[in-house]
């Protein structure tokens, strides 16, 4: 059997890297031992050969036979099979959103913020500016009522992922749907002419959480787009003005309003919306569950043009009057 020559690994694949790579090949050894690989290099006393993991330098005088084989045949490297096999969440359609099917797997926030970060927008009005979330391709998003509270000019600025760059886009066909001032909430639609399919965020479920989980944010602080801050849940159930809301010690700032809050499987878990302004990693979002319940039930708090402060329209009262005459 040939003892494998591992120290000379590294110092092969630099001595080879120049040359053009021979076909994919089968080396039959003695003691019925065979090894398959890409083959870098041939000489008169030695053969060599990579295995995927590793690369090893083969004596000719253990070599019985070279069989050429299909290069699609040899298996790849196992790291590289892991690092291009991202499994894919399985999607339930709920209405104008989308859950997972099954949670998916925890993964970095590195590789998270490459994938999500073409679905956390820039909201801007005259009187400010915020962050918001895309919940499905037709271009509907979800950012806080008090981004754009009293006023009527929008305009989002998304970040298209187009040849592995990414391509900044300004929309400013922007209708308001729905809003809750109660739960500082505001359903937007992108309504610009030849708009492409929106990249889209999952909806995660805050109520699985566990406190010291960690999550991350992705907004715009003062106006600095596609900032990412991580921290943990501090606390699921922190009641300020009678409102349940996730404490988390990922950084909140001013302009972070309406982003999302993620979890490690890259679902969105709540929206931030306000800090403890004289102390340090006291951030507050707004359960998930609650953005549901305003998706779901979008036509109670449809955006009225005659009252644009009241996301609720009355039926006028009965007039003393008709009922009287009725008699």
């Amino acid at each position: 059997m040939v003892v494998p020559m591992l120290f000379l690994s590294l110092f092969c694949l630099l001595l080879f890297s120049g040359t053009q790579l021979l076909p994919a090949a089968t080396v039959q050894l003695k003691d019925s031992a065979s090894v398959s690989g890409k083959i870098l290099a041939e000489k008169r006393d030695q053969l060599v050969v990579d295995i995927g993991y590793t690369t090893l330098v083969i004596p000719r005088s253990q070599i019985v036979k070279v069989l050429q084989t299909d290069a699609a045949s040899v298996k790849a490297p196992p790291a590289a099979a892991s690092v291009a096999q991202v499994e894919k969440p399985v999607e339930t359609k709920s209405g104008m959103f989308s859950t997972s099917a099954k949670p998916p797997p925890e993964r970095s926030v590195r590789d998270l913020v490459q994938q999500l970060g073409e679905s956390v927008v820039q909201v801007r009005t005259p009187g400010g500016l915020g962050s918001g979330f895309i919940i499905n391709e037709d271009g509907f998003l979800i950012t806080n009522f008090h981004v754009i509270e009293g006023e009527t000019q929008i305009s989002i600025e998304v970040y298209h992922q187009k040849n592995g760059e990414l391509e900044r886009r300004n929309y400013k066909q922007v209708r308001i749907i729905a809003i809750n001032k109660f739960q500082d909430l505001a359903l937007l639609h992108i309504e610009d002419k030849d708009t492409p399919k929106f990249a889209r965020v999952f909806l995660g479920d805050s109520e699985l959480l566990s406190v010291g989980e960690r999550v991350f944010a992705i907004g715009s602080p003062l106006g600095l787009e596609r900032t990412v801050t991580e921290g943990i849940v501090s606390t699921k159930t922190r009641e300020m003005q009678g409102d349940l809301y996730l404490q988390t010690t990922a950084q909140i700032n001013p302009g972070n309003s309406g982003g999302p809050l993620f979890n490690l499987r890259g679902e969105v878990i709540g929206v931030t919306n306000m800090k403890i302004t004289f102390g340090e990693g006291l951030g507050f979002a707004i359960p998930i569950e609650q953005v549901k319940f305003f998706l779901n039930h979008r036509d109670a708090f449809a955006y009225d043009n005659d009252n644009p402060s009241n996301p609720f329209r009355y039926l006028e009262p009965p007039s003393r009057v008709k009922q009287q005459s009725k008699k």
